[in-house]
């Protein structure tokens, strides 16, 4: 399926969601664990490919589960509507990265609702932080900000806390406000060491080892000191593990964009054509932004012969983010 057929089989498919879908092919007394199974498998598709790979089978098992809470015994039916909510959030995500922001606030409203259903208050609060990352992706520093500050307020897990933090560092980042930034960002460390482990699948990111220094890098970027970002982002891109595609896409053409910016143009345009075939491989509307800028920055040294060579690739990645 093509992006644009994904997106409308997700928008159909939430008209139906609010409807009542179509009744699952699964018993009310049935278990919920070939389900979690089934996330956990759909998280790691969602690292390594396309998310119009990824959506139509989320869309599909919250739909089933979502029957599945309607039809269990009452004792069971928070669980079920937990995990289903998890899914939700997850198809929100998928969809900012095919490039819909309607669709994926759409997703993160109704994960809310349904782990609120079941009893489960963090996802409000990180609904929230969702919203903040859609401005940052915008580039609204104001709203990034205003929004991540909203999350922690209401944030009841220093994990959630912590998230929220690191986006309100980076909306200070894009507002050019270094200082604030960097104390932000101490107070998103002080949250996320502070954080226990939960029930359920992680929310937010999984695949990075320092979560901070990783945004540390990224802001240090947004606030001019190349320098600085070059020195963290090529420490933390090399920790990622192997298999985290999305996050080796996103973070790596992050690295080469701060490298182009400090005048490497030889060594960023190495690091791109590292990097291109695992953006092809993942498609990321997120990543499309940073890639477009790479894109831009190098056309500024179309003589150097690295940018010659790499010209034709980055054209064909570009076209084939947005087709």
């Amino acid at each position: 399926m093509d992006r644009r057929s994904v997106l409308t089989a997700g928008a159909a498919s939430a008209v139906a969601f609010g409807m009542g879908g179509t009744r699952a092919a699964v018993a009310g007394t049935g278990s919920v664990e070939p389900f979690q199974v089934m996330f956990d498998q759909l998280r790691k598709l969602g690292q390594t490919t396309s998310p119009s790979l990824v959506l139509p089978g989320l869309i599909a098992q919250t739909h089933s589960l979502r029957e599945l809470a309607l039809n269990a015994h009452p004792r069971r039916a928070p669980e079920i509507l937990a995990l289903t909510a998890r899914y939700a959030e997850f198809a929100g995500w998928m969809a900012q990265e095919a490039g819909d922001d309607r669709a994926a606030m759409w997703w993160t409203d109704k994960s809310v609702e349904l782990a609120e259903a079941g009893g489960d208050r963090r996802l409000g609060a990180y609904a929230l932080v969702r919203r903040a990352l859609v401005e940052i992706y915008r580039h609204d520093a104001r709203q990034a900000i205003e929004v991540a500050q909203l999350a922690r307020q209401n944030a009841i897990t220093d994990r959630i806390r912590g998230w929220a933090a690191l986006h309100e560092a980076q909306g200070h980042a894009l507002a050019g406000d270094y200082d604030t930034c960097m104390r932000i960002l101490d107070v998103a460390g002080e949250h996320l060491s502070a954080a226990q482990p939960e029930p359920g699948p992680t929310l937010g990111a999984s695949n990075l080892s320092d979560p901070v220094a990783m945004i540390a890098g990224w802001c240090l970027h947004d606030l001019g000191r190349t320098g600085a970002a070059t020195e963290v982002l090529d420490r933390e891109v090399g920790a990622l593990p192997e298999q985290a595609l999305r996050s080796r896409a996103r973070y790596g053409i992050r690295r080469a964009l701060a490298h182009a910016t400090a005048g490497e143009i030889e060594h960023a345009c190495a690091l791109t054509t590292e990097t291109l075939p695992i953006v092809d491989a993942v498609t990321s509307a997120t990543v499309l932004t940073d890639l477009r800028k790479l894109s831009q920055l190098l056309a500024r040294h179309h003589r150097v012969p690295a940018v010659q060579a790499l010209q034709p690739a980055l054209i064909a990645s570009l076209h084939h983010q947005t087709a």
